[in-house]
């Protein structure tokens, strides 16, 4: 026995894609068994085999599955982050399945549009409301972690010490590292969502510097990079000196790590706040003695 049932599918559009044709439905919107679509809904009347007394618009009908509340729900809306509404101008026609079965005049048709999985995909579609719906409010916070997710930050281009050079006990020490956005700032950058941009400016406010030996030494700035013309003067910006050769410490290096922190001021929606950030480096080096030679 073949019975005759109503699915209504709906189709996810992204953001990214140019604005949809509109498409309604014909004066029969069941027609003899074909698809008719809405702005971004299609019902589909299909024949059923060996179910008996099938119902029109079931589980699978309009009524349920036609987003009628204005707001993500289920399934559909268990990733959303935040949902804007904006009112669909003009309205479609008498007919049209974006009523949900409704009458022109009897509440009115929104373009909802979501975002998901943390902002990374977002998802318009026409929906129902019987009344203006609210508006979600977007934490301008949540941006500034979008934007400083979307940059790179790296942990301290090293320049020196480096795992090649030679350093002798008892002798300065000069740190530094090489600068760029990406390993040192400042690096900008913006998300949007929900009519809200927020900027967000990165930048390393100090880098920590473990030297293997038992000591640290925490640096406010890139360091001073050293030059030949220079004697044997500490520093004046980042140094250390070793007091013990490297010889007992694994592969007869000392492992020095630089931790760099990201301070990020961000801005946008009305607020303003702060984020930080942890990169590290790490580098193998030899510490030996002067070798006097008699």
């Amino acid at each position: 026995m073949l019975t005759r049932g109503v699915v209504t599918a709906t189709f996810i559009v992204l953001a990214a894609l140019s604005a949809p044709v509109n498409s309604y439905a014909e004066d029969d919107p069941h027609g003899s068994g074909g698809t008719h679509c809405g702005l971004y809904t299609c019902e589909v009347a299909v024949d059923v085999t060996g179910q008996a007394g099938g119902q029109e618009g079931g589980s699978g009908g309009t009524e349920e599955s036609g987003g009628g509340s204005g707001s993500a729900s289920g399934d559909d809306g268990k990733y959303a982050n935040v949902c804007t509404y904006k009112l669909a101008d003009p309205q479609p026609p008498a007919g049209s399945l974006d009523w949900e079965g409704h009458e022109p005049g009897d509440g009115a048709v929104y373009e909802q549009s979501c975002t998901r999985n943390g902002g990374d995909l977002t998802i318009i579609r026409m929906v129902w409301q019987a009344d203006p719906p609210e508006q979600e409010a977007l934490d301008p916070a949540v941006l500034a972690q979008r934007a400083v997710d979307s940059m790179t930050l790296l942990g301290p281009d090293i320049a020196s010490p480096r795992a090649a050079g030679k350093y002798t006990v008892g002798v300065p020490m000069w740190m530094w590292v090489n600068q760029s956005a990406t390993t040192y700032g400042p690096n900008t950058a913006s998300a949007s969502a929900g009519g809200i941009t927020v900027t967000a400016t990165a930048k390393v406010s100090k880098i920590v510097w473990t030297m293997g030996d038992g000591s640290s030494v925490t640096c406010n700035g890139p360091g001073t990079p050293y030059t030949s013309s220079q004697d044997m003067p500490e520093s004046p910006t980042c140094g250390h000196v070793y007091s013990k050769t490297s010889a007992g410490a694994p592969s007869g290096k000392f492992s020095v790590t630089a931790t760099s922190t990201w301070t990020i001021n961000w801005q946008g929606g009305g607020q303003a706040g702060q984020l930080t950030e942890v990169r590290q480096t790490n580098v193998q080096v030899a510490v030996g003695e002067v070798q006097v030679v008699r």
